[in-house]
């Protein structure tokens, strides 16, 4: 019998890339989604992942459970906005965690997105598993730490004592995805918009979405592992030299900046926040990299080229 995995939120672009990742390997996937069907070789089980349902049997001896479940934070952070974001992600934890608690054979781990906004913004050293967590003023990321503190905090609480669990401290995922950010940098690098973000200091972490499929895989594996983990490259990269990087694979010689006042003006228009650009977020992947795993693609200019080598493949 194939191992079987649950991805919860799993129409995504991440769960797409996990579900594509582990139908390569024989395991079993099935999709908690609003809609039933099938995609990616997945079978797909309704929930509405608020409450329990016959989707909760589903768990019975799964070999893991992903949770993916939350409101894209690609909007503007308004009232009714604020409350999705936290009630999809906080909601959906809490409901899994009392579905695994009434299995007779729990799954064995439980993966639960979480991000790595949750440190504090930074311009020195990279923050391990261990880094402080505190909001700053100019990062304006007081909410966004707020809800990723409430959704691992659901996750530590839930009475799942025969369950390993893992919160993935995830940096910004690079893949070809409509709703991924490469192919949006890329478009900007091309209509000649690609130069530093606001001050261009801040740093972006960053994971290409090959290792985060095989960082999703590692951890299932590797039983000594729970807790936060981070899921980012080991070397994040200030903007306005990855921007320089992104520049130099699309061969565009000429980048405008983006002035700060101008990612207010762009981000109202575009209905998102400035906060995703101008926060300076300096992850590391301690525990991983203790662990042994290796990444396959851990320089931003590997993953640039390999990704716009596809783009150009598929124009």
């Amino acid at each position: 019998m194939k191992p079987r995995i649950i991805l919860a939120g799993g129409s995504g672009f991440l769960g797409k890339a996990l579900a594509a990742h582990f139908k390569a390997r024989e395991f079993e996937l099935v999709v908690l989604t609003r809609s039933a069907g099938r995609s990616n070789g997945a079978r797909q089980v309704v929930w509405d992942a608020q409450t329990i349902g016959p989707w909760q049997s589903e768990l019975e001896g799964a070999a893991a459970l992903v949770n993916l479940t939350g409101k894209s934070v690609n909007c503007r952070y308004n009232g009714p906005n604020r409350q999705e974001m936290l009630s999809s992600r906080v909601g959906s934890t809490r409901v899994l965690g009392q579905a695994i608690a009434k299995c007779t054979r729990p799954p064995k781990v439980w993966l639960n997105a979480s991000t790595a906004t949750i440190y504090r913004h930074t311009f020195g050293n990279a923050w391990a598993e261990n880094g402080a967590i505190e909001a700053t003023s100019e990062a304006k990321d007081a909410f966004s730490i707020d809800v990723a503190l409430a959704w691992e905090r659901a996750l530590n609480e839930a009475p799942t004592p025969d369950t390993r669990k893992i919160a993935m401290r995830t940096a910004m995922v690079l893949g070809l995805a409509d709703n991924s950010v490469f192919p949006m940098l890329r478009r900007l690098v091309c209509l000649g918009l690609g130069g530093r973000m606001g001050s261009g200091r801040q740093f972006v972490s960053w994971i290409h979405e090959v290792d985060f499929c095989r960082a999703t895989e590692w951890l299932i594996n590797h039983e000594e592992l729970e807790g936060p983990v981070n899921i980012a490259a080991p070397n994040p990269i200030p903007n306005a030299e990855m921007m320089k990087l992104l520049r130099q694979v699309c061969r565009m010689p000429i980048g405008l900046p983006v002035e700060s006042w101008m990612l207010e003006v762009g981000a109202f228009f575009l209905r998102t926040e400035t906060e995703l650009i101008i926060k300076s977020r300096r992850v590391i992947p301690n525990r991983l990299v203790e662990s042994g795993f290796n990444f396959r693609v851990p320089a931003i200019e590997e993953a640039f080229k390999a990704l716009n080598e596809a783009s150009m493949a598929v124009s």
